[in-house]
């Protein structure tokens, strides 16, 4: 088991954007959801999606376990904050074996590596994201709250 950037493992990346898509998208139809799929893939691929910072990858015997990511903005509630640590996913299979640790290890040292302080993350889960550092700030709008992370004490 090994933690690739995506930027190193584009064989995975439509699979990467279908379950961020399929988890955290607007509900939409197939087709459009497969269109969705498709744009955001095409613009990765091209070198356009300039909204993912860094997508980490869990692997295992050629076999996507899950994933994390660093975006630039995360919804439309404060777009004065960056980066924003998302899409933590793992596969329902692997779930509650800890691997969401190593997932969220590697993304706040990617973040400290890039040179960030801080790192901002929204959720609807309570006394979740704590246990990694999180720290709480608000309730955003849409009900989630939103915390920062400070990579400084890490």
């Amino acid at each position: 088991m090994k933690i690739y950037n995506l930027k190193e493992k584009k064989e995975f990346a439509k699979e990467y954007f279908e379950l961020c898509s399929k988890e955290w998208g607007t509900k939409c139809n197939k087709k459009e959801l497969n269109s969705k799929i498709s744009n955001k893939l095409n613009k990765y691929l091209n070198g356009q999606y300039e909204e993912l910072i860094s997508g980490l990858l869990l692997i295992d015997d050629n076999k996507l376990i899950g994933f994390i990511s660093l975006f630039k903005i995360d919804g439309k509630e404060h777009t004065d904050l960056t980066p924003w640590y998302a899409t933590m996913y793992l596969k329902k299979e692997y779930r509650k074996m800890s691997y969401s640790k190593l997932l969220n290890d590697a993304i706040l040292a990617e973040a400290k590596k890039l040179g960030y302080n801080k790192v901002y993350l929204k959720s609807e889960l309570i006394n979740y994201y704590e246990k990694f550092g999180a720290k709480y700030i608000e309730k955003l709008s849409n009900g989630e709250n939103l915390y920062y992370i400070d990579l400084t004490r890490i």
